[in-house]
């Protein structure tokens, strides 16, 4: 990856190794593309997400954050408040700060979507 001194760059997702952040289980895996530890964004963090069949990450909520998640493949189901909704592909979810939510694989394939947080909390985490 080469970085621009003004800090812009391009990169391969290829390049991003998996992760299985805190919370999530069974295969919940995420690419960490944009965030303070692998990119030094101060108000994005940009993820994409593998979820094999079964996996989920636990309910919770963000204190400041928006989040915006974007299904690419497969199907699951989003719980936002305690009410479950079926996701496929093309369907784009936004959740304001404060809205408890989690999201499983409840299909028969990989579930792959996009989540994009804005922003990061001043230690660089999302909440």
């Amino acid at each position: 990856m080469a970085i621009e001194e003004n800090g812009a760059f391009i990169r391969n997702i290829a390049e991003v190794p998996w992760r299985e952040f805190p919370d999530h289980f069974g295969g919940a895996l995420s690419k960490p593309l944009v965030m303070p530890e692998t990119a030094g964004s101060r108000r994005i963090d940009y993820r994409i997400s593998m979820y094999q069949p079964m996996a989920h990450v636990a309910p919770h909520k963000h204190q400041v954050q928006e989040q915006i998640y974007h299904v690419l493949e497969g199907e699951g189901l989003m719980e936002i408040a305690g009410k479950k909704h079926v996701v496929r592909k093309h369907d784009f979810i936004f959740l304001p700060p404060g809205v408890e939510h989690a999201i499983s694989n409840s299909g028969l394939v990989d579930l792959v979507f996009l989540v994009i947080t804005s922003p990061v909390t001043d230690d660089g985490k999302v909440l």
